[in-house]
């Protein structure tokens, strides 16, 4: 049988988004099911390109693998002060952070999986997340000459006159607007740096030292087309696993072929993900 050197790089930001899509709760819900997952995913990729069935009971899958790569960022863990609780947040005791240092604990012990980490930086103020929510409060505007008339009249000395049954309609739109804000609607402007960076520097690594015959990314982004480009020249397949998301026609164009490790969420089925609730022994050497 080839002996295949295969690399798998997960898009971790990417992977953690799509995975509750097409698996049940309990295999994404803790970061021991996370690494499971990502474990899972590697190895169906493996044994379909190397063609093993996915239920044999002791697999050598590992063999064909160089390594496995997974990349995120370290939780932001700087403290920034909440607009709505009005209250000190410190990011490195979030619930999201806590969860991101035991998944990165869980993939390290994991046999040939290597972490790519970068960081996480503020670039600037909070913003609501909800797009509805902000143009809800953004209807607001168009009530603000009731504010307007109201602040006129005081300011001149006159009598307030009575608000018109319209215009109380109106006040009231925008306190239930403002009030029904949450704090969960709102988050702090964070982004990745150097993530992307090294899904790339590894690509082309990869591929120049002849370390593997065939790479597969997990990823519905479009920045890596150079890298991909790169691998097909000097003869690497080069195979993108989007996680059943829509991709751009320019990755289509420059990738070998789209793959999917886990089955369709229109196809799959509660007892489909039987690789994992049923796993028979494994063998140590597969571990």
């Amino acid at each position: 049988m080839r002996v295949r050197r295969i690399a798998v790089l997960i898009d971790g930001a990417f992977f953690l988004k799509r995975l509750p899509k097409l698996v049940p709760p309990e295999q994404h819900e803790s970061a021991a099911a996370v690494a499971k997952s990502a474990r899972m995913l590697c190895k169906r990729h493996v044994q379909k390109l190397t063609g093993e069935p996915f239920s044999s009971p002791r697999s050598r899958w590992l063999d064909q693998v160089y390594r496995l790569f997974y990349y995120d960022a370290r939780p932001f863990d700087e403290v920034a002060h909440h607009p709505i609780l009005n209250q000190q947040i410190q990011f490195a005791k979030t619930p999201e952070a806590l969860f991101r240092d035991e998944l990165f604990r869980e993939l390290r012990r994991a046999r040939k999986f290597a972490l790519r980490l970068g960081h996480v930086v503020k670039e600037d103020g909070w913003h609501i997340k909800d797009t509805q929510v902000t143009k809800k409060l953004l209807r607001t505007k168009n009530f603000m000459h009731v504010f307007d008339s109201a602040i006129a009249q005081a300011e001149s000395g006159a009598t307030v006159q009575p608000i018109t049954k319209e215009e109380a309609i109106q006040l009231k739109n925008i306190a239930a607007a403002w009030r029904g804000l949450t704090p969960q609607d709102v988050r702090l402007g964070l982004r990745q740096k150097g993530v992307d960076m090294r899904i790339g520097l590894d690509i082309s690594t990869l591929t120049l030292k002849k370390q593997v015959d065939t790479i597969v990314l997990v990823t519905g982004d479009s920045d890596f087309v150079p890298a991909a480009k790169l691998a097909r020249r000097e003869g690497v397949e080069f195979l993108l696993d989007p996680m059943w998301q829509s991709v751009k026609d320019d990755l289509h164009e420059h990738v070998d072929g789209i793959v999917s490790g886990f089955r369709s969420p229109a196809d799959a089925e509660p007892d489909d993900q039987d690789d994992f609730a049923n796993t028979p022994p494994s063998d140590p050497l597969e571990e």
